[in-house]
């Protein structure tokens, strides 16, 4: 769960990543094909977009994630294989790559979990609130959109800027609240500058 809150990745991308798409050497994810089931069909796919095929870098806590994954990863004797594609990272019991139905179970399980011990409970989400989740963060530490686009896989920038970015009142009243800081600021040196200027001025006079 941690790698999709800190990638951004869709969860049949995750679920599609080989050993062959790590670079860990450089750290980078190399995101090219999506793993789908449909029906008892499980199948790989291109991604959703053109503009999906993409390598992102991996964030230091995301780098140990993977080292903590591919040191847990069982060996096999025969490599499980889906349409020419094996070297997959997560496996149901049956030794058979996990799909995005066995991940979306999981985090059912841990919201359902989450909500028989605390009172506040957590709303019906599903995985998709992982993605939401990094589009907003990174749009909320002041990231380049296109930037934010790239690493999304979006084909249309409004997409990125409309559906995903959900920054609240209460984000706009800070980014409001620094805006005028900043004028604040800005007026304060300009005043500390021109009281500089005339007493300088002032001096020249007296001389």
């Amino acid at each position: 769960m941690y790698v999709l809150f800190k990638t951004g990745m869709r969860i049949s991308e995750f679920t599609g990543l080989t050993l062959s798409d790590l670079d860990m050497k450089n750290r980078t994810i190399n995101i090219d094909h999506q793993l789908q089931k449909k029906g008892t069909l499980v199948y790989i796919d291109t991604t959703k977009t053109y503009a999906g095929k993409r390598v992102i870098p991996m964030t230091d806590g995301v780098y140990e994630a993977f080292k903590n994954i591919l040191a847990a990863r069982p060996k096999f004797k025969v490599e499980p294989m889906i349409d020419g594609y094996s070297g997959f990272l997560w496996f149901d019991k049956d030794g058979k790559p996990m799909v995005a139905m066995h991940w979306e179970k999981y985090f059912k399980h841990a919201v359902d979990r989450y909500n028989s011990i605390y009172r506040v409970q957590l709303p019906k989400i599903t995985l998709h609130v992982c993605r939401h989740t990094y589009c907003s963060n990174m749009a909320k530490s002041g990231m380049n959109p296109k930037v934010l686009q790239y690493l999304m896989g979006h084909s249309d920038i409004s997409v990125t800027l409309n559906t995903y970015t959900h920054l609240k009142l209460d984000d706009a009243k800070e980014e409001m609240e620094k805006l005028a800081k900043a004028q604040e600021a800005t007026m304060a040196v300009e005043r500390a500058e021109g009281k500089s200027d005339l007493h300088s001025l002032r001096g020249r006079k007296r001389a």
